[in-house]
């Protein structure tokens, strides 16, 4: 390796290293090195002089420096950091004119008009041949993408790529196609198939999106699912509060006959007797409407043939079936699950249903502890007048 290549190298390393984008993630130094390999491949199978060899080893490695100055017109910008350079190094007016030559044929859509301009295009896309060509590709994608060039999809990409392969880059050289040719035909292959399962991906999720849209059954499901366990919940805590009110209003009527009745039979009690007979009265009441809430309703548990055949009969309500013998409800449930719009029916009349159970125990308890609560504030004050006026402490000032 002659001294000039050696300083150039050391020059291109040291540039791209430190003065290049970090967003270039393809045209990078890695790319260069890449290209010097494949150079001296195809110089090594050509058994070109050693001016030839240093020309080439020249382009391949200051090509892509323009890089540093910008994605516009980089081939020219990268002839032109080669001519600064080359100069500098003491290089003659020939050497430089040929290495911008080869540099300026790996720009896209060139064509080499000589063996090193070949040479040096093919060296340029030798990666087109190489296993590592998808994961190189993708680099590039993402490159384009951080430079703010282009945005590509999965599919555009792959689009891109199986163009470029077939109508836009060909080998040039004889080494690169007997050696890469076959390697790049392995790649295109990999991209049709990618190609191909981005297509059934898509028109799955195609049809899933239109099965979507155009079946919205599952939407309508879950719908009454959750609508009809919120009508149960609610049902719930109705039967909850209620069971409470029964509770309390027990223990206290139980209270009130085990310590105040028996009170009651002595005549120094009976101012008592009516506060405890308001007391009894509004717990018994609220006892009474506790228990009209949580109360089931049966119906008569019978339905007709024609009732099921003109959707008349709600099949999902057991108090609409009790009474059927086995075989009839199968055939009604067989007539029902052949039809959506029965299905549906009967799903909107059991919440329609369980809505007015709901609204009726709901007002029920709201009587109930209204009762509960004015029971309670109407008794104490009974007992406070009571004792206040006529307990056994005013009926001793009296006599």
């Amino acid at each position: 390796m002659s001294e000039l290549i050696v300083k150039t190298k050391q020059f291109v390393v040291d540039l791209l290293s430190n003065e290049l984008d970090p967003n270039f993630l393809y045209h990078n130094l890695r790319h260069t090195e890449r290209v010097v390999k494949s150079t001296e491949e195809l110089i090594t199978f050509y058994k070109l002089d050693a001016k030839d060899r240093e020309v080439l080893m020249l382009a391949a490695w200051l090509h892509d420096t323009g890089y540093t100055k910008g994605t516009d017109n980089h081939e020219e910008n990268s002839c032109a950091i080669a001519k600064k350079i080359l100069s500098k190094l003491g290089s003659d007016t020939k050497l430089i004119k040929n290495v911008a030559a080869c540099i300026m044929s790996s720009k896209r859509f060139a064509e080499p008009t000589s063996l090193l301009e070949e040479i040096i295009r093919d060296a340029d896309s030798s990666h087109f041949g190489q296993n590592s060509y998808l994961e190189t590709a993708e680099l590039l994608r993402e490159e384009l993408s951080l430079l703010g060039i282009a945005e590509y999809s999965s599919k555009d990409w792959l689009d891109e790529n199986v163009k470029m392969f077939r109508a836009e880059h060909h080998f040039y050289t004889s080494y690169a196609l007997e050696n890469w040719q076959p390697g790049k035909d392995k790649n295109l292959r990999k991209l049709i198939k990618e190609k191909k399962a981005e297509k059934e991906i898509a028109k799955k999720e195609l049809l899933k999106a239109k099965y979507k849209n155009e079946s919205p059954d599952r939407g309508i499901q879950t719908l009454f699912r959750v609508t009809l366990k919120n009508h149960i919940t609610l049902s719930d805590i109705a039967d909850t509060k209620a069971n409470i009110l029964l509770s309390v209003n027990a223990i206290i009527i139980s209270l009130a006959l085990s310590n105040l009745i028996p009170k009651l039979d002595n005549p120094s009690n009976s101012y008592l007797i009516y506060p405890t007979v308001i007391f009894i009265i509004f717990g018994v009441a609220s006892m009474v409407l506790a228990v009209l809430a949580t109360r089931p309703n049966v119906t008569s548990g019978k339905f007709t043939p024609e009732d099921v055949k003109n959707k008349k009969v709600n099949l999902l309500f057991f108090g609409n079936f009790h009474k059927m013998k086995l075989e009839e409800y199968e055939w009604a449930i067989k007539e029902l699950v052949k039809d959506k719009e029965y299905i549906y029916s009967s799903l909107t009349k059991d919440l329609y249903f369980l809505g007015l159970v709901l609204n009726r125990k709901y007002n029920l308890l709201r009587w109930t502890y209204t009762i509960f609560v004015i029971g309670i504030i109407i008794s104490v004050i009974a007992f406070g007048v009571a004792f206040r006026y006529f307990g056994p402490e005013r009926v001793l000032d009296l006599t």
